[in-house]
């Protein structure tokens, strides 16, 4: 069984974003994911991995750093800023993949 959920992010003031999602999918087994998309177009997936009880973080090779709005709410949904994006893309913690 699958569950979705899709929900607005929100603004620094509690408010609704139009048009910047995050995108829950538990497949009731081992690995649940958040996506994070922007517009029509996912930006990064985070991938929970219940039981080896570890994350992996990929992104758009094309669209993670599209724009600055775009890179806003990347950066929150990271929880992180761009220099440490580039530097986990360049260490190869995070990977490039195509998402769309």
């Amino acid at each position: 069984m699958r569950l979705l959920k899709v929900e607005n992010m929100r603004s620094s003031s509690g408010r609704s974003v139009p048009n910047q999602f995050i995108i829950n999918m538990d497949t009731s087994g081992s690995y649940f994911s958040e996506t994070f998309q922007s517009y029509s177009s996912a930006i990064a997936r985070k991938v929970y991995d219940r039981k080896r009880n570890r994350t992996q973080i990929v992104l758009d090779k094309n669209y993670w750093d599209y724009s600055v709005t775009t890179g806003k709410y990347r950066n929150q949904f990271l929880g992180e800023g761009i220099a440490e994006t580039r530097k986990k893309i360049k260490s190869g913690e995070y990977k490039l993949v195509d998402l769309n």
